[in-house]
């Protein structure tokens, strides 16, 4: 459902907020490590520094940190840059779709699209990181 813009941007700010300590961490590096092209990137985190959820330096020691901590980035920050989470279009093709001119799935799919900002709003990108984590120290140790 997310757009590969997307998923680069959480996979970014995955990478960012599991090494808090080493901030800041240039975009060569988030590329490298993260699997994502350098140049496209390079757009992504740029549209997230505008967006105001990281902030950058350039030159030597320079690079990306988060502008809050890790806990108060809320997954919905780092998506609402890339995806139109507020105003989406009726996926079944009904133009004129809208709380006064309902398509026959509109309140089911209405549902669908708040749960999803819902858990987008209350889910921070440390709830996502630990669990990544959490997960990679597992499968670890079951080697």
């Amino acid at each position: 459902m997310l757009s590969l813009t997307s998923e680069y941007a959480l996979r970014a700010m995955i990478h960012l907020a599991q090494r808090a300590e080493e901030w800041p961490i240039t975009g060569k590096q988030i590329a490298k490590e993260s699997g994502i092209p350098a140049k496209y990137l390079s757009k992504v985190l740029g549209d997230l520094v505008r967006a105001g959820v990281l902030e950058s330096a350039r030159g030597i020691g320079g690079g990306f940190r988060m502008v809050r901590p890790p806990r108060k980035v809320a997954l919905y920050d780092i998506l609402a840059p890339f995806e139109p989470l507020q105003h989406r279009r009726c996926p079944f093709g009904n133009q004129l779709c809208g709380d006064d001119n309902p398509c026959l799935a509109h309140d089911r799919w209405k549902k669908v699209v708040e749960t999803e900002k819902g858990f987008l709003k209350r889910t921070s990108i440390f709830d996502v990181a630990v669990s990544e984590m959490t997960g990679t120290k597992k499968k670890k140790r079951a080697k």
